[in-house]
């Protein structure tokens, strides 16, 4: 069977990709169904439905067991969120590994120092840039198939400032990773700048309430990104209708003024490619 990452290197070869995040399988077979190639699983998601905020505090193998789940439900390539690598150079070498076994198509790592903060906060500290790079040469080594694809993450923009997560992402390109996402950009013009100062793969994280505003992603692709996650968007969506319906509920005592706004019952059974009574297998999974 084709390495899932040899996908997402053909996908990001032809167009920007747009890839949304999926909080669980079943959102993940809604992003395939909806009609995209690939989708992302966002640390701060994963931890945020596990009832915590984005501190770093799931180990590999809670998020491992969340990226078997979606790849084999969606059968679409993931980009999977590593956070800083849960730990020192021997705890990122075997993130690769329990990655790439879960069936990830990419990862990124970031250069934070643990316990990290979300990108969009103030208040972060980087480890050392020679240390970073260091690290990625060794997951750059782990890795069972070239085609899976190691992207550097760089948080120095609001710590250091723009020159400094330039020079950081070349050092990084230069120790093999073969994308940089530089986070916490604030405007067109520093995207544009990143991308001539650090020429090559780039990813952009198009989240909401942050630092970087709203950009569309045919407009990521002319100022020279190939990928755009949208990490948190299907969550807040989500939960804004979950906590809307929990007041509509206690105060209606009925769930029939939401009925109009539920998937149905059939709708789920369609996502699933379930039919009641007959043998069921993963639609457009791996096993």
């Amino acid at each position: 069977m084709q390495h899932p990452g040899a996908r997402l290197w053909a996908l990001v070869e032809q167009d920007v990709v747009m890839i949304p995040g999926a909080f669980n399988a079943l959102v993940s077979i809604a992003v395939r169904e909806a009609g995209f190639g690939a989708c992302y699983i966002s640390g701060g998601a994963t931890a945020n439905v596990s009832g915590t905020p984005d501190i770093g505090l799931l180990t590999l193998t809670e998020v491992a067991r969340t990226i078997r789940e979606i790849a084999d439900a969606s059968g679409i390539p993931v980009i999977a969120d590593a956070d800083t690598g849960y730990g020192e150079v021997e705890c990122a070498v075997r993130t690769v590994v329990e990655y790439e076994r879960a069936g990830a198509a990419a990862l990124h790592v970031e250069d934070q120092v643990f316990p990290k903060r979300c990108g969009h906060l103030d208040g972060k500290e980087l480890v050392p840039a020679e240390e970073f790079a260091a690290k990625i040469a060794e997951m750059v080594a782990a890795r069972q198939d070239p085609d899976f694809m190691i992207i550097a993450r760089t948080d120095a923009r609001h710590v250091t400032g723009i020159e400094d997560a330039i020079d950081r992402a070349n050092r990084y390109r230069a120790a093999g990773a073969e994308a940089i996402f530089p986070e916490g950009l604030q405007s067109e013009a520093e995207f544009a700048a990143f991308a001539e100062g650090s020429p090559g793969l780039l990813l952009a994280n198009m989240t909401e309430f942050g630092k970087t505003p709203i950009i569309p992603a045919a407009r990521f692709g002319e100022l020279g990104y190939r990928m755009v996650i949208y990490p948190l968007s299907m969550m807040r969506l989500a939960m804004g209708e979950v906590v809307r319906g929990l007041c509509e509920l206690r105060d209606a005592g009925s769930v029939e003024p939401m009925l109009d706004r539920m998937q149905t019952r059939k709708e789920l059974y369609g996502l699933l490619d379930y039919v009641p009574g007959e043998e069921w297998r993963f639609p457009g999974g791996r096993v």
